[in-house]
């Protein structure tokens, strides 16, 4: 796609805080379409985010900025490194990626507009909740725009005194498989019969891999015993680890991965057991690959797969059990979800539809 027809042009500095997946993969796109558009990037946050996601490679300047993941007395510090990163430089919008991101942001007191993209809704409670909800505030309130990757966060944002609309963040197109199916599987020592379950996200409560490593310690009982697997790293590991040992689960942590295409291809069931997701990536590659997917019915989920997907409720890992039970014995229902889940994908915003809404985003707030 071109973005030729856009007229606007400018530069734009890009804020994120720590990321290991959909955050910085969203703004390694938006670095590539702005670039290819004919804007100018800068991405301020963790140096491990360049490392990871390669902004500079992209084209984009690059300035490291710790972000803590939560609010506190070190946020001073974050914000005069943000300060100091965006001295001199001749920007026309900022974008800040993220609650804790946004709130560095618009603590700096950026001198151009700021847009505030939220990736996912506040879980907390009791007082770290309170503490949360004054972040949202600010951020809703300080914020030229605020762009919700799902109604529900856009519906937040307005009740808080924000200008807020939706803007669907689109997984990036995956790299085709360098490896076979039987290859992949042969890595985890599969029987040709033996279904392999896969999951890919942080390993962060939000995410209840708990609820995953309980269920995957019943299929023991199947006949063949499937084997799960999920690909991430978080502070949960340590704990989930040691629940699945006790539990005596077949579920492996397979720690950070860079070959998800591979992954897919291999497995016979994607599953996503979060208390809430946006338009999470790991869902969207899934359905892509024509992999039946499982997902708790949570956040945008419903919209973003249809009935390409089977649906739980969340905290349930009965209905989690016996939905993997299900297809595991119905073949034919699984190649159903398996055809089901292109045809649904192909009605999404691309990668180049998202990137060019942001692009018009950042027209509307400089416009004046």
């Amino acid at each position: 796609m071109t973005y030729a027809r856009f007229p606007w042009r400018g530069s734009v500095g890009l804020v994120l805080g720590s990321s290991t997946g959909g955050v910085g993969q969203h703004v390694s796109s938006l670095v590539r379409g702005l670039i290819a558009a004919g804007s100018t990037a800068l991405v301020c946050g963790p140096a491990a985010t360049d490392e990871q996601f390669g902004f500079s490679a992209a084209g984009a300047s690059f300035r490291a900025v710790e972000i803590p993941a939560s609010p506190g007395p070190q946020d001073s510090g974050a914000v005069r490194a943000l300060r100091r990163a965006l001295s001199g430089q001749q920007l026309d919008v900022l974008h800040a990626h993220g609650l804790r991101a946004g709130f560095v942001a618009a603590l700096a007191r950026p001198s151009v507009p700021l847009v505030a993209t939220l990736h996912n809704a506040v879980l907390a409670k009791g007082l770290r909740a309170q503490a949360t909800a004054l972040v949202e505030r600010v951020v809703a309130r300080n914020a030229a725009l605020v762009l919700g990757a799902s109604e529900d966060l856009v519906e937040r944002a307005e009740e808080l005194g924000g200008r807020a609309r939706l803007s669907p963040v689109s997984a990036p197109a995956m790299a085709p498989p360098k490896r076979s199916r039987a290859a992949v599987r042969a890595e985890f020592r599969l029987a040709a019969d033996v279904p392999l379950v896969l999951s890919v996200g942080r390993l962060h409560p939000q995410k209840r891999y708990d609820l995953l490593v309980d269920a995957s310690a019943r299929w023991r009982e199947l006949t063949p015993a499937p084997v799960t697997v999920v690909a991430g790293s978080g502070p949960s590991y340590m704990d989930l680890a040691q629940r699945a040992s006790e539990k005596r689960a077949r579920l492996y942590l397979l720690g950070h991965r860079n070959d998800v295409p591979e992954l897919l291809l291999g497995a016979d069931l994607a599953v996503v057991t979060s208390d809430w997701e946006a338009r999470q990536l790991f869902a969207q590659e899934a359905l892509r690959a024509g992999v039946p997917l499982i997902c708790t019915a949570v956040g945008g989920l419903p919209g973003l797969v249809g009935d390409a997907a089977v649906q739980i409720p969340p905290g349930d890992v009965d209905a989690l059990d016996a939905a993997v039970k299900r297809l595991l014995a119905d073949p034919a229902l699984r190649a159903e979800y398996a055809a089901r889940g292109p045809k649904r994908a192909a009605t999404w915003p691309s990668e180049d539809d998202t990137v060019a809404d942001v692009i018009t985003a950042y027209a509307e707030v400089t416009r004046g």
